[in-house]
């Protein structure tokens, strides 16, 4: 009896954050996508917690259960913001598989780097995505036209860097190759560019 309705109080859940969610995004205004999405996740949780503790038919849960149940809610919903829309939104991969499509099913290999620099970056608007998304997570601010890294910018940046060059994987696959490459991305990087900011 009690996974019964547990179980139901997760497809409530659900259907809950599948209606918030679509309202959302369609009606509303979104400043980054995993934000928005994890606002959704949070309205819903509330929501069915307190049906939880209001309905009759959920009477068979002590309290502890009660929470134990929303907070499972709770922990699916951040899963599914995380799996779905921020990775549809955010997916190289996604994007490979929808520019072949478009072009008919099939793009020359030798053409894939043109696309990526030349119709992917505007397509998506992939500059603005990206720095909008910096500047409400608080990690850059902008003045005078150069972007500036924030404190908290630049302790990530250097958490990034640590986990990239001691915990991401020294033998990768890359085009039929085992390498290192992408544990440290700026090894064979140009000389200091003429496109930094004085001061």
């Amino acid at each position: 009896m009690k996974w019964y309705r547990a179980t139901l109080a997760l497809v409530l859940y659900l259907l809950v954050l599948g209606m918030i969610y679509v309202v959302h995004m369609r009606f509303g205004q979104v400043d980054v996508v995993f934000y928005a999405s994890a606002e959704d996740v949070l309205a819903a949780t509330v929501i069915v917690a307190s049906a939880l503790f209001a309905f009759r038919l959920f009477g068979v849960f002590c309290n502890f259960e009660k929470i134990q149940i929303a907070t499972i809610c709770l922990l699916v919903g951040y899963a599914l913001a995380i799996s779905v829309p921020t990775v549809v939104d955010r997916s190289l991969s996604f994007y490979i598989l929808e520019k072949l499509q478009q072009r008919g099913g099939g793009i020359r290999m030798d053409a894939f780097e043109f696309i990526f620099t030349h119709e992917y970056v505007k397509e998506h608007r992939l500059v603005d995505v990206r720095l909008t998304e910096q500047l409400q997570s608080g990690t850059i601010r902008i003045e005078n036209g150069c972007v500036h890294l924030t404190s908290k910018g630049n302790f990530l940046a250097a958490a990034s860097r640590w986990f990239r060059k001691n915990l991401l994987p020294r033998q990768r696959l890359l085009m039929g190759k085992y390498t290192d490459d992408l544990t440290d991305p700026f090894r064979h990087s140009f000389p200091t560019p003429e496109y930094l900011c004085n001061g």
